[in-house]
């Protein structure tokens, strides 16, 4: 193993300290169990970020690979050197991917962070070859949300001109529930036309497992 350089460890500190964070949830790219982080780690050891390119925006490919240049002179220190500019490194990609979504970023979520129950299965049927599952699981999902606003908006119509109280918990059942039917409908019309939010990218969430 090579003599860790000090020049090269306080290079690697200011990299660190030069990532960007911004507030958001949790997101299936943050996490070494999904598909970017083992991409990003082939291509630093293999020092080839060209299949990892998929993952990024052409308006942030100079910025990446400026950001792989300087990691690979890093890790040639070896040992805390190599691990600083690896950690580097990924948090600026998975930043600029998340960037090229329109997604906030709030760094690398820990190994063994659960994605949830449709994410698994969104991923779980592209290794499968079949969407069967996942289909059934969001459209169980959609069902159940749909009966339980109509539910109660249908409830709160019963008694909505009893008072002007139940007037108005009529008027917010109401609300929600078409306010829910109406933005499910925008997101199947707009699927339905080819015009989803990432039709363009290359992961419409979340992309080719290897992804």
């Amino acid at each position: 193993m090579k003599k860790r350089s000090p020049r090269r460890l306080a290079i690697a500190f200011a990299l660190l300290g030069s990532v960007a964070l911004a507030s958001s949830a949790s997101a299936h790219c943050d996490s070494p169990e999904g598909p970017v982080i083992p991409a990003v780690h082939k291509a630093l050891e293999a020092n080839d970020l060209t299949p990892a390119l998929r993952w990024i925006k052409p308006e942030y490919e100079q910025e990446i690979r400026e950001a792989f240049a300087k990691a690979q002179k890093v890790r040639e220190a070896g040992g805390e050197a190599r691990e600083l500019a690896d950690r580097y490194f990924i948090e600026t990609f998975v930043r600029l991917h998340r960037a090229g979504e329109g997604a906030p970023y709030t760094g690398v979520k820990p190994a063994g962070t659960d994605p949830g129950q449709v994410v698994r299965a969104a991923d779980a049927a592209l290794q499968s070859g079949s969407d069967e599952t996942l289909r059934k699981l969001l459209l169980d999902r959609i069902d159940e949300a749909v009966h339980q606003r109509f539910a109660r908006a249908k409830e709160a119509l019963v008694h909505a001109d009893h008072s002007i109280e139940a007037g108005r918990e009529y008027v917010e059942a109401y609300v929600a529930y078409v306010h829910f039917v109406e933005q499910l409908d925008r997101l199947t019309s707009h699927a339905a036309h080819g015009h989803g939010e990432h039709d363009d990218h290359p992961a419409a969430h979340h992309e080719q497992h290897h992804h």
